[in-house]
């Protein structure tokens, strides 16, 4: 999901091409929009929000320097973060350990929260209602800028692997004998992404009360980001109002920021309901399944005509029956869809929600859908990421040790890439492309449309490889890894201490957040009288966070889903031959 998450690249990190027969990258893109969504005044009419998240910067574009600046208060923050960097590291480490999965990730909340409140953050449990949730606060003084971090620690399934082994070799394999798989990891190095991000909160709130500069820093420790589900029902609650600006980082391949927009997404699971009966006396039955597959045939016919380049279609079936010799009497089959705009998503959607009737029909089962998750495209900042980039380059790239590049190019080598090793560089800042063609989506795209957001990406996977897959879970609690956490926590602290101490630079910021939201009026992609999904805690936990159960915003136990349907008929006894 991050699913930022599914690439975590950049696009206005690429380079600029040459110029061919007299025509620029830009222009050769422009003349090309059919072929995706363009940003610019083809869409300006169409889609306010695509309109919003528009550029217009020149084919010249060259980033400003100048921007970032240096102050005791930044250079402590740097200082505590170097200080602590075993710690900080260490975080990094345990939640790697602990590699929990989405809504479900006990002890690395727990882990981050006290990371915070050793550094004097006060925290609360239970954020929108989600118990592995929290908003960490330190204030001091008055008046000063409202700052907000963003904290994630889930992983994701079936991604396990040794840390720091240079071929697949899964930590936790699954032994069972009709379907063997892996345990979960940290394939998309969140358990880097929320270490760095607790340690820059804190070394900003330690570094402010040093230097008696008045600011509230907050940060949010947010589940299930790879399922697009924390964010974006915590901002529907208000979460994050009351903010100025707001610091996210993904780890990546490249060390890059940039103010290009994301995919808007919904998440869709469509669940059909048949009747079971023998595999060997299969007459009359109706297979749940038989209706799963013939949706997922009949949604990739959307792709020639139905699906542009800015938009992507994914499935895969969830749960599609136990046995053969019993006909599958429930299966799912779930979808993400992406588009360039919440408006083009709803389309698309529309679409495959039609596809889910018509395989219902085919198969005489019945079917219904729920959303267990919608998000915005990002609205990009370019004040921001001027600001952040110009930090980046001042700060560097992560200092990679020999063995962090021994171990690059092992994984190289093993998934058939070039032996490039890592990334080495803060790629330039350049303009994004004029036509958007698609890409990542990421619950911190609800956020941006509340308040001004940047997003920057450290390296901490080899060059080329991607997100989301064992080898990056090999590298995030590695030497790629620890390396990435302390560069990625200087550059968002770097960053922060500048809106601190230049109240001019966050005003720009706050003037373009306003110039581009002015024709734009945000509200939830999510459906009215949506309940996000949530797992029971254990009781060891609800004592230690001082929650109970279940929250207020959720119907528990959740209603059951069971099959009423019936045989199918086929028709009138035949009579028997003589």
């Amino acid at each position: 999901m991050c699913d930022l998450h599914d690439q975590h690249e950049h696009p206005s990190a690429t380079p600029e091409a040459p110029e061919v027969a007299g025509l620029s990258r830009r222009r050769i893109m422009q003349l090309l929009g059919a072929a995706g969504v363009t940003t610019a005044a083809l869409a300006t009419g169409a889609d306010p929000v695509l309109a919003a998240s528009a550029d217009d910067s020149p084919d010249t574009y060259r980033a400003p320097t100048g921007l970032a600046q240096d102050s005791p208060a930044k250079s402590a923050a740097l200082r505590w973060i170097d200080d602590r960097a075993d710690r900080i590291t260490g975080l990094n480490a345990e939640i790697w350990e602990n590699a929990e999965l989405s809504l479900r990730e006990w002890k690395s909340s727990l882990a981050e929260a006290a990371f915070l409140e050793r550094a004097g953050f006060h925290v609360e449990f239970g954020t929108a209602g989600f118990p592995t949730a929290f908003t960490a606060t330190y204030s001091h003084g008055s008046g000063g800028p409202v700052l907000g971090f963003s904290g994630e620690y889930d992983a994701l399934p079936g991604l396990s692997q040794r840390r720091g082994v240079g071929h697949h070799d899964p930590l936790e394999y699954v032994h069972d004998p009709f379907a063997p798989g892996y345990g979960p990891g940290h394939g998309c190095g969140h358990s880097a992404l929320g270490a760095a991000s607790a340690a820059a909160a804190a070394a900003v709130a330690r570094a402010a009360a040093t230097h008696g500069l008045p600011v509230t820093v907050k940060f949010f420790g947010s589940t299930a980001e790879e399922t697009l589900i924390g964010k974006t029902y915590a901002v529907s609650r208000g979460v994050y109002d009351g903010l100025d600006a707001f610091l996210d980082w993904h780890p990546s391949t490249a060390n890059a920021t940039g103010w290009g927009t994301t995919s808007a997404m919904t998440a869709v699971t469509f669940t059909f309901l048949g009747v079971a009966g023998h595999g060997g006396t299969p007459l009359g039955n109706k297979s749940a399944l038989d209706a799963a597959v013939m949706m997922a045939t009949m949604s990739e016919f959307l792709r020639e005509e139905n699906l542009a380049a800015s938009g992507r279609l994914h499935w895969v079936i969830n749960k599609g029956g136990d046995i053969p010799n019993v006909t599958p009497e429930i299966a799912e089959i779930s979808y993400y869809v992406r588009e360039g705009s919440p408006a083009r998503v709803q389309v698309l959607l529309d679409k495959v929600i039609a596809v889910s009737e018509a395989a219902a029909k085919a198969s005489q089962t019945a079917v219904r859908h729920r959303v267990t998750s919608a998000c915005w495209n990002q609205l990009p900042s370019k004040a921001f990421a001027e600001l952040a980039h110009d930090n980046m380059r001042q700060i560097g790239p992560p200092a990679f040790t020999p063995e962090a590049q021994q171990l690059a190019r092992e994984l190289q080598e093993s998934l058939g890439l070039p032996q490039q090793g890592m990334h080495t560089a803060v790629a330039p800042l350049a303009a994004p492309n004029p036509v958007f063609l698609g890409g990542n989506s990421t619950d911190v795209a609800d956020v941006s449309w509340n308040v001004p957001t940047v997003s920057l990406a450290a390296a901490l996977a080899p060059i080329g490889t991607k997100m989301h897959t064992w080898s990056t879970a090999s590298c995030a609690a590695a030497a790629p890894g620890q390396a990435a956490v302390l560069t990625a926590a200087k550059y968002l602290a770097a960053t922060a201490v500048d809106l601190i101490t230049q109240p001019e630079r966050l005003k720009a910021i706050k003037d373009e957040f306003a110039q581009r939201t002015r024709d734009v009026e945000w509200r939830t992609a999510l459906p009215e009288g949506y309940e996000p999904p949530m797992y029971e805690p254990p009781a060891w936990f609800l004592e230690e966070t001082g929650q109970s159960w279940p929250p207020e915003n959720i119907t528990w136990p959740p209603r059951r889903i069971v099959s009423q349907e019936k045989f199918s008929s086929l028709g009138p006894e035949l009579p028997p031959q003589t």
